[in-house]
């Protein structure tokens, strides 16, 4: 079900709640308790009350930083790797892959500040480091914010999930990401994506024949971060959200924002996707300040 009619369905009932208080005597000053205001309003309400259009451009420093952000964790992970110290290299791939999210993430929807096929680059290349083809995860994530914990929604499918269960999904969602792209993408994203995939096997297979170690080690680590995104990046943002899954959960704690590189912010994201993950904490600002009553569930 869409959001303009899970806004309309809720309006509706709202209006019937009301009657009936006031219909039973009961009524107070408040006719409508415990409910946000903000729930009654509709997502393009909200984008009239918070000045938010600025924040789409980024300066060349910023610039800069989202688009090279990946870099140094990568070349900490493989060096560290290369003498052989892999629990060191651990942490260091930990946050290749989580900077990865970010800026593939941005990619999606057009954040990064760059051209078109500098974009499609950095999704390229980095399909290929973080073993995933990530156009088939851009197509499931446009679809997401369209159909959001919908049946139509298969990016949100462990949103409803147990956590244990959400990681115990890992691999199968990872398998219908790229099966759903395949059957429902047009045809520009079955080529991306079949040269992706084409690109990772090869990738893999030089890899194993020339039996180059780190390279191995940072494959297994990729695939591992991969199986554990319906966890990651869909459960523990939009669990118990679904009465109203345009309120994603968020995270405000300003140290676990800095270790996650900001990627937590997820209901700012989806009132405002197009802003980029670095303009995200002033985002965040300025809803508190427009709307301080709007429901804020925490991450962790």
């Amino acid at each position: 079900m869409s959001a303009l009619y899970r806004q309309f369905f809720f309006r509706i009932n709202v209006f019937c709640f009301t009657f009936s208080y006031w219909k039973d005597g009961t009524q107070s000053t408040s006719p409508i308790p415990q409910v946000s205001k903000s729930l009654l309003m509709t997502h393009h309400e909200l984008l009239r009350k918070v000045e938010w259009k600025d924040l789409r451009v980024l300066t060349v420093k910023e610039m800069f930083i989202e688009n090279n952000l990946t870099i140094p964790w990568f070349l900490l992970s493989v060096s560290l790797a290369y003498f052989g110290y892999y629990w060191a290299a651990l942490p260091f791939s930990a946050f290749f892959f989580l900077t990865g999210l970010r800026q593939v993430h941005n990619g999606f929807h057009n954040s990064l500040g760059t051209s078109k096929f500098l974009t499609w680059l950095s999704l390229y290349l980095n399909s290929i480091l973080m073993m995933v083809s990530i156009h088939a995860v851009k197509f499931n994530h446009i679809r997401h914010h369209k159909y959001c914990l919908s049946d139509e929604d298969y990016e949100g499918k462990s949103a409803g999930m147990t956590w244990y269960g959400a990681i115990l999904y890992g691999p199968v969602h990872m398998f219908l990401i790229h099966k759903v792209t395949l059957q429902l993408g047009n045809k520009t994203y079955q080529r991306n994506v079949l040269l992706e995939l084409f690109s990772i096997a090869l990738f893999a297979f030089l890899v194993v024949y020339f039996r180059i170690d780190f390279l191995i080690y940072h494959i297994i680590v990729m695939v591992i971060g991969e199986f554990l995104m319906a966890f990651f990046a869909v459960w523990t943002v939009h669990h118990d959200t679904h009465d109203h899954p345009e309120l994603a959960r968020t995270q405000r704690t300003g140290w676990k924002n800095k270790i996650t590189f900001s990627m937590f912010y997820h209901l700012e994201h989806h009132l405002f996707p197009a802003v980029p993950t670095i303009k995200l904490p002033e985002l965040a600002k300025r809803i508190d300040q427009v709307l301080p009553e709007i429901e804020k569930k925490q991450t962790f």
